[in-house]
């Protein structure tokens, strides 16, 4: 009885402070920027040394409330996240300040999206507001802005997965906003199923009342948010906006030295260029062999994994090893557990004996670790000295003939570069429902959108040489070759590490000399099941390792 006492004498003090907040005199303050989002930005937020919003922004923000749909496509960094946030303070003190019944709803093409970066960005600009300019306290963090929602007197603003339509259909309210975060990525049901609150507003700008506010970088040329901006039929109800380079270096969003590097690195026709940089929406060549789409997948699978915590992941374990074959290339180990890239590591001027030894010291950290080393050139050197270290590796020749079809099993490929350059863009595909994590990388990501393929007259699949590369974009795609390396499995190599596992458990049991335990077979010995040896050669080592203990 006592604990339900106080319960009702706590909501009372609730109820009792915010109708004195709603009589204290000046209240009427937020009301009066209820169609002007700039004033309130420029008048209720300190912007310290952000120095406020730029012009473009005020642009959008301005557009909001007489054309209730705006899009905004540009650079990545042009302060997209920031409007979104403005846009949902000033909705909802605004409405709430006037009592009016309103609702925000937040959706994203990632719920990390919402997450990360525009919840934060919320709460980042919240405790900013000049309180005393709106007539009210400071909302209060316990009860009123939550980590994904904001729950006032008259209204609520929550985030919703873009995959939950009827959530977003269901969203009722006499004033709604809807804010479409990096919207490339949401489908039409979504869009289609805001336009319930659309359908019932007053086309004269009275009650009920509806807007949406889209923000993204641009991406392939397909898809409403792409629809929207090229104005297609039944979306000119829309205000598209692009915001171009220009316009955010000069507004100090983003710099012109950063653009510059990005066209020297990615290529000024390369798709990554054309949507990060300039904000043009742009397909990956037709020839290209991995699309930027599918990488920026793989890129939100690796930040999911890594915000986890990096839990480890089963499957198959591999070393990627690009030797760099001049003075201007990287040497690059791409790591690979399961279906994850963990990290990539890049040496300058090292000799084969350095490399060797980085390579041995990886797979000492992680036995059964297969080390797949390119063959061609220098590499040959570390291939020769691990061997000699009785180390299995899997050696890599790019211009060896395979047997392997694409998944089909209609077309074959030229040599075994081809092949695996196209096992990784089979790996990304999303119509296979394969989940390889790449972590996000601008040089990785540039290497892997260079090479182009063509169809040869007996039916094989050629991928680009990586000479022919260099000569088209100026550098070689170290990054690129290690991951395609550490991503290919030729199931040759595993038997080896069985049989080296145990050679080397038994020596540590003190059952057979140790000069014995450091001679694996070929490494083309043919292996029935590979993820079982794969699994035995784990299971030994681990034995080996508590034998030692």
């Amino acid at each position: 009885m006592r604990l339900e006492r106080l319960r009702q004498l706590k909501a009372l003090r609730t109820e009792y402070e915010q109708r004195r907040n709603d009589a204290r005199p000046g209240s009427e303050s937020a009301a009066r920027f209820y169609s002007d989002p700039v004033g309130f930005a420029t008048t209720c937020i300190d912007w310290g040394n952000a120095g406020g919003l730029t012009t473009y922004q005020c642009d959008l923000l301005a557009h909001l409330p007489t054309h209730r749909r705006v899009a905004a496509r540009g650079p990545h960094g042009l302060g997209k996240t920031t409007t979104e946030a403005v846009a949902v303070l000033w909705f909802a003190l605004t409405r709430d300040a006037a009592g009016v019944d309103w609702k925000v709803a937040t959706t994203a093409g990632a719920w990390r999206q919402l997450e990360r970066y525009l919840w934060p960005e919320i709460k980042k600009w919240a405790k900013k507001i000049r309180w005393e300019t709106l007539g009210r306290r400071p909302l209060d963090e316990r009860t009123e802005l939550l980590s994904l929602n904001m729950k006032l007197r008259h209204g609520t603003a929550f985030a919703v997965a873009s995959s939950n339509a009827e959530l977003i259909e269901g969203v009722h309210a006499d004033s709604v906003l809807y804010i479409f975060d990096e919207s490339k990525a949401i489908g039409a049901d979504t869009f289609q199923a805001a336009e319930g609150a659309f359908s019932g507003a007053d086309p004269a700008g009275g009650i009920p009342e509806a807007f949406a506010l889209a923000c993204s970088t641009p991406g392939e040329p397909n898809g409403i948010f792409y629809d929207i901006h090229r104005r297609a039929p039944g979306l000119e109800d829309w205000w598209p906006r692009h915001v171009t380079l220009a316009e955010a270096a000069a507004a100090g969003r983003v710099s012109l030295g950063w653009a510059e590097q990005r066209k020297r690195q990615w290529g000024e026709n390369s798709a990554a260029y054309q949507n990060r940089v300039l904000g043009e929406f742009y397909t990956s060549d037709e020839d290209g062999v991995i699309p930027l789409g599918w990488i920026e997948a793989a890129n939100d699978r690796w930040r999911v994994w890594d915000e986890a915590g990096r839990p480890e992941t089963p499957g198959r374990r591999a070393l990627g090893v690009d030797v760099a074959r001049s003075g201007a290339d990287k040497t690059v180990m791409a790591l690979l557990d399961g279906n994850i890239i963990t990290e990539l590591r890049r040496t300058d001027r090292e000799d084969t004996m350095q490399t060797t030894g980085r390579v041995h010291g990886i797979i000492n950290a992680a036995p059964g670790r297969m080390p797949v080393v390119d063959v061609i050139g220098v590499g040959a050197g570390v291939v020769d000295r691990l061997r000699e270290l009785k180390v299995p590796v899997e050696a890599f020749n790019a211009s060896e003939s395979t047997g392997r079809t694409d998944r089909s099993g209609e077309l074959g490929f030229a040599n075994k570069r081809s092949a695996a350059w196209w096992n990784l863009r089979e790996l990304l595909d999303p119509a296979y429902g394969h989940d390889l994590a790449l972590p996000p990388d601008d040089l990785l990501t540039g290497d892997l959108t260079a090479p182009h393929w063509r169809v040869l007259s007996g039916g094989k699949i050629q991928v680009e040489s990586k000479d022919d590369i260099r000569k088209r974009i100026g550098r070689s795609t170290d990054d690129g070759d290690a991951v395609v390396q550490a991503a290919w499995d030729d199931d040759t190599g595993a038997q080896a590490w069985i049989d080296y596992a145990r050679r080397k458990a038994e020596a540590l049991a003190g059952q057979t000399d140790t000069s014995e335990t450091t001679t694996p077979p070929p490494d083309q010995t043919p292996v029935e099941d590979p993820a079982a040896a794969r699994k035995a050669a784990r299971d030994a080592a681990f034995r080996a390792q508590q034998q030692r203990r």
